[in-house]
């Protein structure tokens, strides 16, 4: 998590840079990155598992350790909100919709952020599992089927619940899925550029529906990505 924390920053930043925030926009934004995932330590103190639907919600958590230690106590109160609000909501399925301005430009930025190291995160694990399929265990099995109603989801550029899930196919599609949430041209310019999806893909069966998927997300993207 401390890793995972330290790529966050950077990629907020470098969204900061590329979106052209000003100097105290961007310091909140890093501020939202450094601070974002805070609550992952005490949960895992308590519960040893990240899951938060096997414990509790690591957001809600983090808010309650940002306000018990005081942690943002040298802020406005703006600026404290806007932090609270973006760490608060980050790992929601969907944006909130009565946020905007502010307040949700830094929801935005940490949700991006937030994706893009947990895409290098979850292609570590892949590349692992080939390596050593016993020494990883999954939560769901790993058989070659992919679900229709994912596969439908996907296609049609739909988010897709975590208990909709019935195997690690279908894991792999719903987090390639996440490429319809990301909210700014310059965070689908990274996926690319990194050929991240590339690799995603490869982790999943070549088939015909699958190629469909794939042309699909590359139009898509072109589409974001235009000048």
């Amino acid at each position: 998590k401390r890793e995972h924390t330290r790529r966050t920053c950077e990629g907020i930043l470098h969204l900061a840079k590329e979106l052209s925030l000003k100097g105290n926009e961007t310091r909140i934004a890093e501020t939202v990155a450094l601070l974002h995932d805070i609550g992952r330590f005490p949960q895992f103190v308590a519960f040893r598992t990240y899951n938060d639907a096997k414990s509790i919600n690591h957001c809600a958590l983090g808010i309650d350790v940002l306000r018990r230690e005081g942690v943002l106590k040298s802020l406005d109160e703006q600026e404290r909100l806007w932090v609270e609000t973006a760490i608060a909501h980050h790992g929601q399925k969907t944006l909130p919709e009565n946020l905007n301005g502010p307040a949700l430009l830094f929801l935005k930025l940490i949700r991006d952020a937030d994706k893009l190291d947990i895409f290098r995160i979850v292609i570590q694990r892949y590349r692992s599992y080939q390596e050593d399929p016993g020494g990883t265990l999954l939560e769901l099995p790993d058989e070659p089927e992919i679900s229709p109603e994912v596969l439908d989801a996907v296609l049609n550029r739909r988010l897709i619940d975590y208990g909709d899930l019935h195997t690690f196919n279908d894991f792999k599609l719903c987090q390639i899925g996440w490429v319809y949430d990301m909210n700014f041209p310059a965070s689908l310019e990274k996926l690319e550029s990194g050929k991240i999806l590339d690799e995603m893909f490869s982790f999943l069966p070549q088939s015909p529906e699958i190629a469909e998927v794939r042309s699909r997300i590359r139009s898509y993207i072109a589409s974001r990505t235009r000048d």
